[in-house]
């Protein structure tokens, strides 16, 4: 029988929190991280708002540990103060007691500090002088950093499936641990903010320049954020044998890939439908057993439509209260599917719904609203978090409360 899989620690950092307590927090005070950027160098600085972690590149390298930022990438620097918090919390002081796994998640890679020497990179005069960044451009550049950090070799890779990446990070991480190939894997995202991801929403009318809304019928667009967020996952056995404790199951998963459309979903949500549907299943729960979905919630105009349409094909009339976190943290693109995890494990720890912030209007596409209130003492059990990236790559995650 495969080994059932448990989360033992979570570490993050994002735009209303340096650690799982401040953004659980700001979630409970309803404070929202968005604003406007102070760290990029961006012609939409005071026009486009995003959701920016606030501290600056060197004050995140003195919280890694370092004197400087030594060739450390931003993106680099969130994964491991966020990966740090996770093994802490995990009670783990040394990652290379046992062979685990890491399963890193990241779209921009060094992006962010290697768009700053474009120019010089056309520039014959300036020839060598930005080789050092060009060696972090690639996304497994801040995985392997982050691997010989904690001393995590057994099993290392990196993916990088748009908005969906990090939760397909814990789908594969879960996998090996129920193939028996490892008995722990740290799993989740890390992304900057760039000029590149900004220019590149933005071209494609993506980007609302008020708050986002989710789910609203004036909505218009996503804010971008970023971040980072990691879970340790640990076999049953593993678990009980070092009297971890035990914070969720992860008790099922499914990706599906509709492949609709480049850049949208499908109208009828099919890919969402069958990522939800499938995974409950693998979960052994049934859609009376949810008590909570935390959507994608992206705020555009297609993937709300879609996304609530397949919430109204799963469940019925009695769809279960829904609310996008994104209106507190942007969208942190690889390291959302890893950040609203860990809310879902929040969620189920703390009895708690999170608001959906800025709702006003219901849409006319649909005959469900989000939660807009912050329920506490609320009976979550089981909770879906909907992850869906750019070419209909769809994943969804069940979390279940422990039951020693």
């Amino acid at each position: 029988m495969a080994e059932r899989v448990f989360i033992t620690g979570m570490g993050m950092i994002s735009a209303i929190g340096n650690n799982v307590v401040e953004n659980l927090r700001s979630l409970r005070l309803q404070q929202s991280g968005l604003g406007h950027t102070r760290y990029i160098a961006t012609i939409h600085k005071d026009v486009l708002p995003v959701a920016e972690v606030k501290l600056s590149t060197e004050k995140l390298a003195t919280m890694a540990g370092f004197e400087s930022t030594g060739g450390y990438t931003r993106t680099t620097l969130l994964g491991l103060v966020a990966i740090s918090e996770a093994l802490t919390a995990a009670g783990i002081a040394d990652a290379k007691e046992l062979p685990a796994a890491l399963i890193n998640a990241s779209t921009v890679g060094g992006m962010c500090d290697t768009e700053k020497v474009y120019f010089d990179i056309l520039d014959p005069q300036k020839e060598g002088t930005f080789l050092q960044y060009i060696d972090t451009l690639d996304c497994a550049d801040c995985t392997q950093r982050m691997a010989d950090i904690t001393g995590i070799r057994e099993y290392v890779t990196t993916i990088s499936t748009a908005c969906s990446s990090s939760a397909n990070a814990l789908m594969y991480g879960a996998r090996l641990i129920q193939q028996g190939l490892v008995q722990r894997a740290v799993c989740g995202g890390t992304e900057a903010l760039t000029r590149f991801t900004i220019n590149g929403f933005n071209s494609l009318k993506n980007i609302d320049k008020q708050f986002c809304r989710p789910f609203d019928q004036q909505r218009n667009g996503l804010n971008l954020g970023e971040g980072a967020a990691y879970l340790v996952l640990e076999s049953e056995s593993l678990a009980r044998q070092r009297g971890a404790r035990i914070l969720a199951e992860l008790s099922g998963w499914c990706n599906t890939n509709e492949a609709f459309h480049p850049t949208a979903p499908s109208p009828e949500g099919d890919g969402a439908y069958e990522a939800m549907k499938n995974a409950l299943a693998m979960s052994g729960r049934t859609v009376e057993e949810v008590q909570y979905v935390n959507v994608h919630g992206t705020a555009t105009l297609n993937n709300d439509v879609s996304e609530g349409k397949a919430l109204e094909r799963l469940f019925g009339a009695q769809v279960p209260r829904f609310s996008s976190t994104k209106p507190f943290t942007g969208h942190t693109l690889a390291a959302a599917g890893a950040i609203e995890a860990i809310y879902a494990v929040l969620s189920i720890g703390q009895q708690m719904i999170f608001p959906n912030l800025h709702f006003s209007e219901k849409m006319e596409e649909l005959a469900i609203v989000p939660e807009t209130r912050l329920l506490e003492e609320y009976p979550v059990q089981n909770v879906i978090s909907n992850s869906f990236g750019f070419g209909g790559n769809n994943a969804s995650l069940v979390f279940s409360k422990y039951e020693g």
